[in-house]
């Protein structure tokens, strides 16, 4: 890589395990040198945690980091010269989030990983890129997790799943993770590959643990130093490391698709037997039908728990089925597990630690689901099974309007929530986790058919109930969390800054007016994670005089700052009440708005489209047709960033008829377009097939 312009440079040195000096350089823009500090520590935490861990030196003498405002992903891993977006390494208190920091760590992080797998290691051909990305987003998944908080890495991983790829894999793009063809390469960089591959390789690890895992990635890095290999070979490394076969878990590989996992459960009083059945189902998809799928092979991570909320021994009446660590192997499309000595029926904690990328059906009553919440000792169950519960209670709000009754919000939901607040013990990053209700791009992932509409009136009709039945609790939270300390960006001081302004959140929300608590941190604070949060709240509240005034203040101040200016684009593009097509037509022809720049795009119609649900699947479909028109014009400047926004358009098949067909009549007005370029045309053309 070789970049030419007028920078500065941040210096620093990295002594490797082996004694060698290593020099380390990042170069931006003169105006943003104070901003490399964290993202050169980011750096040396990288090398030093894949020496212990993977027991990968760097093999140069010199690293480099260049940071750029227009690049369309996020970095690019050349080898000696990374080039990064600006977003993911320029930070300080003022100017950004500790969202954005942790983003910057884990970029970094990934960036520097590629070191080895990706460069030193690399791929055969494009059908093999998942053997860098998904082994690379695993190695930066473990590193956060390592420097933060495992479980809450968990859960914000699940999420994407759940809500993104999930997503992917039931439209019209859905591909496996080694995908057999491609039209444009560049539209292959998915979160199939990425995030999905990523899982793939987690349960490699979960099958063959950390130590075996070690084994296997040091003979693949000593087997395939130097070459150009492929997915396959990747994964004989782990076979022979650990003389197992994974014939059938390659499936997961070439199959396309969200398996469901169908669990279903019997007790036996008398013979103190207690059985779990699981069958496993395939769904259709662009390269094969459901009924041409074959089983996988599933490491599902599964407990028991006793009346107490204590884990059951596991001894099951087949010794030829393994359970490893609570790990169970589903190889089948149906099979049953017995448990002996069993004295009363327990309560199962499934799929723990989110073990599988699969859609997960059990018949959980409510109860249980609060027995969990409470008791089980696996966290990233803990946090699922509140998940479950409000998705339940949402979704019986949503039948209830639709109904034309009067819906009432289940009042066991209110004390689940209001023990939590009045729980001690809990991690702070944990706990506000486990205060957001699913999202709606959740929920609409969990329906046949999609009504944004009706998602979003039932999901904000429980939010506020429970901002109102907790606004003691959430006031008195707030309060304790309000302290004045100097920033740092580190896991404590983070968690604490994210549960005190979820709080802020709710308050807004509830029928008590709290604006003048959000005006007053948008005021006093002292760094932009609180300055954010205020302004978030206000623009997400119907406090909009407040809001507008703060929105002013705000860009007045940061006007000068492209990646403030862009957090502030964002806000308003991504929320119910300012991200209307009115005001996203404004923003577009606002000053601040650049259609040429990535991040930009991103910021305004990349937050409508998939964030401000409500206002882009309006019912007139003004909102389909804005971006459209936009996808259109982008499409002549920028076709990878044009071809990413067809995505919110390409799942039309699932929608309420009216809004499908409006959806699909904008395709086709893509479709007809002369010269469409190859990337926005593959996306288009398989999105109406």
């Amino acid at each position: 890589a070789l970049v030419a312009g007028d920078l500065k440079v941040k210096d620093d040195q990295f002594v490797t395990m082996s004694g060698r000096e290593v020099e380390l350089r990042i170069f931006v823009e003169p105006q943003n040198i104070d901003k490399t500090d964290y993202a050169m520590d980011a750096l040396k935490r990288s090398m030093k945690w894949d020496e212990e861990v993977y027991g990968r030196e760097y093999d140069l003498d010199i690293f480099m980091i260049v940071a750029v405002d227009d690049f369309n992903m996020g970095a690019m891993e050349n080898k000696g010269l990374n080039i990064f977006n600006s977003s993911c390494v320029l930070a300080n208190p003022q100017t950004a989030t500790d969202a954005a920091y942790q983003r910057i760590e884990a970029i970094v992080a990934h960036e520097y990983f590629h070191n080895w797998s990706g460069n030193r290691v690399t791929c055969r051909d494009w059908f093999q890129l998942s053997l860098k990305e998904g082994f690379t987003v695993f190695r930066d998944a473990q590193f956060s997790a390592d420097m933060n908080s495992e479980t809450v890495k968990r859960i914000e991983d699940a999420t994407m799943m759940r809500t993104v790829q999930f997503a992917e894999d039931a439209g019209p793009m859905a591909h496996p993770v080694q995908p057999d063809s491609f039209i444009e390469i560049s539209n292959f960089y998915t979160v199939t590959i990425y995030e999905k591959g990523a899982e793939v390789v987690g349960m490699i690890h979960k099958l063959l643990g950390k130590e075996g895992f070690r084994k296997g990635s040091d003979l693949y890095f000593e087997r395939h130093d130097g070459q150009a290999v492929t997915i396959n070979e990747f994964v004989s490394a782990m076979e022979d490391a650990n003389n197992v076969s994974l014939a059938q878990f390659k499936r997961w590989y070439k199959q396309a698709g969200t398996p469901s996992v169908f669990v279903s459960s019997a007790y036996d009083t008398d013979k103190k037997q207690y059985a779990l059945t699981f069958k496993q189902q395939g769904v259709d998809t662009p390269e094969a039908k459901a009924t041409e799928k074959q089983p996988y092979l599933i490491p599902f991570e599964l407990g028991l728990l006793d009346a107490d909320g204590q884990d059951i021994e596991l001894n099951t009446t087949d010794d030829s089925v393994k359970i490893q660590d609570g790990v169970l192997q589903l190889t089948e499309s149906e099979q049953t597990l017995v448990f002996e000595n069993i004295d009363v029926e327990p309560v199962p904690s499934l799929l723990r630690d989110f073990s599988a990328p699969v859609k997960l059906q059990y018949d959980y009553s409510r109860d249980q689901l609060l027995f969990l919440m409470q008791h089980d000792n696996d966290g990233f169950n803990r946090w699922d099974a509140g998940q479950t519960l409000a998705l339940d209670v949402i979704l019986e709000v949503m039948q209830a309007q639709q109904k034309g009754k009067t819906p009432s919000v289940d009042g066991r939901l209110i004390e689940a929530y209001r023990a939590l607040l009045n729980s001690t013990g809990v991690d702070h990053a944990m706990l506000a986790k486990m205060l957001m209700l699913p999202g709606v791009s959740y929920i609409a992932e969990t329906q046949p058919v999609i009504d944004i509409a009706v998602i979003d009136a039932a999901r904000t009709l429980v939010r506020s109930a429970l901002a109102n039945a907790l606004n003691a609790e959430m006031y008195a939270l707030y309060q304790s969390l309000n302290v004045r300390q100097d920033y740092q960006p580190e896991p404590e001081q983070m968690a604490s800054r994210s549960l005190k302004n979820a709080a802020l959140s709710y308050l807004l929300s509830s029928d008590v007016d709290y604006a003048q608590l959000a005006v007053q941190q948008f005021t006093d604070s002292d760094n932009m994670t609180d300055t954010m949060a205020a302004l978030a709240a206000l623009v997400n509240s119907n406090h909009q005089p407040e809001a507008e005034k703060a929105l002013e203040a705000f860009y007045q101040q940061w006007k000068e700052e492209p990646l403030v200016v862009n957090q502030w684009l964002a806000v308003q593009a991504g929320s119910t009440e300012f991200g209307q097509v009115e005001r996203i037509t404004e923003l577009l022809e606002h000053e601040a708005f650049d259609i040429k720049n990535p991040n930009k795009v991103r910021s305004v119609l990349g937050a409508f489209a998939g964030q401000s649900l409500v206002n882009f699947h309006r019912p007139d479909g003004a909102g389909y047709r804005l971006l459209a028109e936009n996808i259109i014009k982008l499409d002549a400047l920028n076709p990878q960033i044009a071809a990413r926004l067809v995505a919110p358009l390409s799942k039309w098949k699932r929608y309420v008829a009216a809004q499908g067909e409006m959806m699909k009549a904008e395709l086709q007005s893509i479709m007809a377009q002369d010269d469409l370029s190859r990337d926005v045309y593959e996306i288009v053309s398989k999105s109406l097939a």
